[in-house]
């Protein structure tokens, strides 16, 4: 079973895991790593841990039986990044791809989101980014453009409430 986890320092050995496997150099959407964060040793870890604790953007990681899958983030609906990257990011590990958990992961997010009165929902995927674009859809996303971000192609949508496909356990969400 998938559960939500505030990210934490105890977790660096499974985070580790997840975040090797994604490769040096690539952007891992829904963690919240800047190029200014070193989350490589123990001690970087704990104080980009302790910064995003206390940040504007919610973040928890993705969890199946202690293993870390991938992360996903809200950001508050004043945040000023909303409009260039939205309100939700999520990103999952490429060995649990396919697997259901991006879409079960921005389910429950989207609730969370509700609860804050985030309506519509906005969200960015790259053009060719299938998974995604699928996730997205399945919860009712609505395509509002096609915009070039730099060197990217990418998809925004809204996700309007009421409209979208709505997980109804949050068994193991802590929204603490």
């Amino acid at each position: 079973m998938f559960e939500l986890v505030r990210p934490r320092a105890e977790l660096f050995q499974e985070w580790s895991e997840a975040h090797r496997e994604w490769g040096p150099g690539l952007h891992e959407d829904g963690f919240g790593i800047t190029s200014d964060d070193e989350v490589n040793t123990v001690d970087g870890f704990r104080d980009w841990v302790a910064r995003i604790e206390h940040g504007p953007t919610e973040l928890w990681w993705i969890v199946e039986e202690g293993e870390v899958l991938g992360g996903i983030a809200l950001r508050a609906a004043d945040d000023e990044r909303v409009q260039s990257v939205g309100h939700i990011g999520y990103g999952v590990r490429p060995s649990a791809r396919g697997r259901g958990v991006a879409t079960w992961a921005l389910g429950e997010v989207l609730l969370r989101a509700a609860s804050l009165g985030i309506d519509p929902v906005v969200a960015f995927c790259l053009e060719d980014n299938a998974g995604s674009v699928a996730t997205l859809e399945r919860h009712g996303a609505t395509l509002e453009a096609v915009e070039q971000h730099g060197t990217a192609r990418v998809r925004r949508y809204a996700i309007r409430s009421g409209v979208r496909f709505v997980h109804r356990s949050t068994v193991g969400t802590d929204y603490s």
